[in-house]
């Protein structure tokens, strides 16, 4: 059993990941800005925490974060506004980083995506730039930490349900099929169980790799 911690409660993929914790006996805790999303998070099995961590101070963050086990990062600004991609997706996201290591929070689990490096190779004028530059410097800080970090970087999302299997040798490609935010979860639930996981990068698109054979394989 482990207390964990997810910064994003409310997106879709945390809404998934947090009654697969909750269900196998970690006690869970996802953070939100908006009071009005509690329910939703009590109804996925974990406990609500209003905070903002796009405004928070490092010390701040790591105040909420003392005392937990891991740090799942699953938050995102959304895209369309730069300036606000750059304050959640990179600096909110670092400030966490950097407050994990300050709470003495070890275990850290960030949400990428594939393709995501420094030399992504998007475009300035294209509206995914800012977001590509944000989790590029937010995925450096994160494996240049102390942290036992792991990154996912599955690739793109869609509704369609969980298989249960991966393609764990995926790479960045136009014609990739896409990775069910279903199965993000799984894995990420089944990396926070992996000590084979740790301080690694997972891509990843939907496959037919079971997905304790692939973490078994790292």
């Amino acid at each position: 059993m482990a207390d964990i911690i997810i910064i994003g409660g409310h997106g879709k993929i945390a809404l998934l990941l947090a009654p697969l914790l909750s269900e196998r006996g970690d006690n869970v805790t996802s953070v939100i800005r908006n009071p009005a999303q509690a329910d939703a998070i009590v109804a996925a099995g974990a406990q609500p925490l209003v905070f903002d961590v796009e405004t928070a101070t490092q010390e701040e963050i790591a105040g909420a974060l003392s005392g937990f086990d891991a740090v799942v990062w699953s938050a995102g600004a959304g895209g369309g506004d730069p300036t606000r991609t750059y304050a959640v997706d990179r600096d909110a996201a670092i400030r966490t980083i950097a407050a994990a290591a300050d709470a003495n929070v070890d275990r850290f689990v960030m949400v990428s995506y594939l393709g995501a490096d420094v030399d992504h190779g998007v475009p300035s004028d294209n509206s995914f730039f800012a977001y590509a530059e944000a989790k590029a410097a937010a995925d450096v800080a994160l494996r240049e930490s102390d942290l036992d970090w792991t990154v996912l970087m599955p690739g793109a999302l869609t509704l369609d349900e969980p298989s249960g299997t991966i393609d764990p040798a995926a790479i960045r490609a136009s014609n990739l099929p896409g990775t069910s935010r279903a199965n993000v979860a799984l894995v990420a639930a089944a990396t926070l169980a992996s000590p084979s996981s740790i301080r690694q990068n997972i891509p990843f698109t939907d496959g037919s790799v079971p997905i304790d054979v692939a973490l078994a394989a790292l």
